[in-house]
């Protein structure tokens, strides 16, 4: 009878997945990854997120959720805000850390103000009449132009030349973007988990730019984990990537991508608050770089949650 007792006290995982944003697709591999690991050790209940509200399966007293929602109303702090107003224990970034890291300039002013290396942007909506003189002035002409609040590379474009920033505006009909100078050099990720900085994973895409094609088409990029660097090099990224995890608000998991230019610095190129989960993801490759399989990486995730949810019921 003690363990029929036991297994009552034990809350169910519910993991979130789908959503509404154009990140759908790479959320539902997400969440069934997720899902088939889970099930090894817990219950697990895996809801499709269709609309952009709060599931009305979740229970406060059954469920702890941890959520594979990309992109908007899974990374921007909206379903982490609901959760919280309902009483839902949740794997994650809180509301707050969630919406900042998930806006790119916000970000960027969080980081300068500790301190953080981040590079110069220059921020438009889609509506605006923007002056090239200024922009160019701030950032230059070998640019990279991406949505503000987005993940996956959706929207991504390069650009050499005056020219060239004209035309990629011109297929710019919607949103908030913002365009940063080109970095040329290393383009790598780290993930952090509970605190504890995994390894440095390179990112090398066959075509040069790490794209929505090269990021999702098998064969497409070449990734060292752990990346070869000197000591140095390596010790100031691992602090790097702390630093920022802290001056944004992390909490229990996140991961940093950064470049480091030709000159050897590195900078902070943006959070992701809700990593891909697939086990060819870039937080697993992190975390396998540094001896955690994709099972142990995800009881390590939830282990926070847990104990919250232990403290609210005095679960032991």
């Amino acid at each position: 009878m003690e363990g029929i007792s036991e297994m009552k006290s034990e809350p169910r995982l519910a993991i979130l997945y789908g959503g509404v944003s154009a990140e759908r697709e790479v959320s539902l591999g997400s969440g069934k990854a997720a899902a088939e690991s889970f099930s090894k050790f817990c219950e697990v209940d895996l809801i499709d997120v269709t609309d952009a509200a709060l599931p009305a399966a979740l229970d406060p007293a059954k469920h702890i959720v941890f959520s594979t929602l990309h992109g908007t109303f899974g990374e921007d702090g909206q379903i982490q805000k609901l959760m919280e107003e309902a009483g839902i224990v949740y794997a994650g970034c809180d509301s707050k850390s969630s919406a900042l890291t998930f806006d790119k300039v916000d970000t960027k002013e969080a980081l300068r103000e500790r301190g953080i290396s981040v590079c110069p942007e220059f921020a438009f909506e889609a509506e605006d009449s923007v002056d090239l003189d200024t922009l160019i002035s701030v950032v230059g002409e070998d640019v990279v132009i991406k949505p503000r609040r987005q993940g996956s590379s959706i929207g991504l474009a390069f650009a050499k030349t005056r020219e060239e920033i004209e035309s990629a505006f011109s297929g710019i009909k919607e949103g908030p973007w913002v365009v940063e100078p080109r970095i040329n050099g290393r383009e790598c990720t780290i993930g952090v988990v509970n605190g504890e900085v995994y390894e440095i994973v390179e990112i090398k895409p066959h075509s040069g730019t790490f794209d929505y094609q090269s990021k999702y088409t098998k064969g497409g990029t070449e990734y060292i984990a752990p990346a070869v660097m000197e000591i140095v090099l390596v010790n100031e990224v691992k602090k790097l990537a702390l630093d920022t995890y802290r001056a944004c608000g992390c909490r229990d998991f996140a991961r940093v991508d950064f470049m480091i230019n030709e000159q050897g610095q590195p900078f902070v190129l943006e959070v992701n608050s809700l990593p891909g989960l697939k086990e060819t993801s870039l937080l697993p490759m992190s975390a396998g770089a540094a001896g955690h399989n994709f099972d142990n990486l995800l009881r390590l995730l939830i282990e926070p949650a847990k104990q919250r949810f232990a403290s609210k019921y005095s679960f032991c």
